[in-house]
């Protein structure tokens, strides 16, 4: 029998895992949080927002995990990747693969412990919270889930279609030739809204429909695609929208076209709560140097300048260690870069 786990089960692994079980699949959720595990065998994944169901699921902690899988999504934050994969390694079958459903671009540093031939990525495009333990929050609006997922040299064709047959139990998976491109994307929509929505305390509409947000936004979407174009990136559609079409601008005038399309842009994504901001509410850190710190990184190495970007990433640094407070007077701090 094929066996399938999902690693880092918190808020967007739980809700898979969920939709995964309720759909006829057969998974193993893991988290090490012992709370939210407990929470998950003793009333089942019970998911709310935009959904209402409760579905009970397999979960277990890391140091229960046996045998062998011949796929693991893996849904933790970047931050402890290096061990994190070394680990599951040992729990890959002959012919395992670990996907990555990780912001950022993670995949060239998880092949380079297990290899491209066991490396694939995927873009997640809807978003979750975390409310209780065993209790997540779908802030998306159903209609508008769906994964992009990509592959690495030496992955075969079935690898790929077993991987999208189990992801396809939750929505809809569209195969991505340009996973880079998918993961610049992503990193752009994540660098905006995740971002500024950790600086505002807020959620991504706190971002989108904020005229003073906005503004910042627009910019902040200009540097990715400025840094992503030098580093070699050609943008992928985000669920068939041509990104760099809409909000990239010269002048002026695109500029204020660019911020009014922002709102309707992300209706359907609203309500999410960055990531970031529910890690800084709970005292842990937070995944900013995988998110804006990337496009700084790749802008000093292709040489262009990412002071929205730079501004983000000082700011939420200094929420961690509590210096500055998520609010939304945060915003004026980049009035000097407008």
């Amino acid at each position: 029998m094929r066996r399938y786990a999902i690693y880092g089960a918190g808020s967007l692994g739980t809700v898979l895992g969920a939709y995964i079980t309720q759909n006829g699949g057969k998974i193993d959720l893991i988290n090490r949080n012992k709370a939210h595990v407990e929470a998950l065998r003793k009333n089942g994944a019970r998911i709310t927002g935009t959904v209402e169901m409760t579905v009970p699921v397999n979960a277990l902690t890391p140091d229960e995990m046996d045998g062998k899988y011949n796929v693991i999504l893996l849904m933790t934050k970047q931050l402890f990747n290096k061990e994190v994969v070394a680990f599951l390694k040992d729990h890959l079958s002959e012919d395992g693969v670990i996907v990555t459903l990780q912001n950022g671009l993670p995949e060239p540093s998880i092949a380079e412990i297990i290899g491209a031939d066991r490396t694939m990525g995927c873009v997640v495009e809807w978003g979750a919270a975390l409310t209780a333990p065993g209790v997540c929050t779908l802030t998306s609006e159903e209609s508008g889930l769906s994964f992009h997922m990509g592959k690495m040299d030496g992955i075969t064709q079935s690898q790929f279609n077993e991987v999208k047959e189990l992801l396809e139990l939750m929505c809809p998976v569209h195969e991505e030739p340009n996973l880079i491109g998918a993961r610049w994307s992503k990193l752009l929509i994540n660098a905006t809204f995740s971002g500024l929505g950790t600086v505002v305390g807020g959620v991504f509409g706190d971002v989108s429909e904020n005229r003073a947000a906005r503004k910042v936004a627009v910019r902040c979407m200009k540097e990715c695609i400025d840094v992503g174009h030098a580093a070699g990136a050609e943008f992928a559609p985000v669920q068939g929208k041509n990104i760099t079409a809409l909000f990239y601008y010269k002048g002026a005038l695109k500029r204020a076209v660019a911020t009014a399309l922002i709102p309707i842009a992300m209706k359907k994504h609203r309500k999410i709560e960055p990531s970031m901001l529910q890690d800084l509410k709970k005292n842990k850190p937070c995944e900013i140097d995988a998110i804006n710190g990337i496009v700084c990184e790749w802008g000093k190495k292709c040489g262009v300048a990412t002071p929205i970007n730079d501004r983000i990433v000082d700011i939420v640094k200094k929420c961690e260690n509590g210096t500055l407070k998520p609010c939304a007077e945060n915003i004026k701090l980049f009035d000097d870069l407008l």
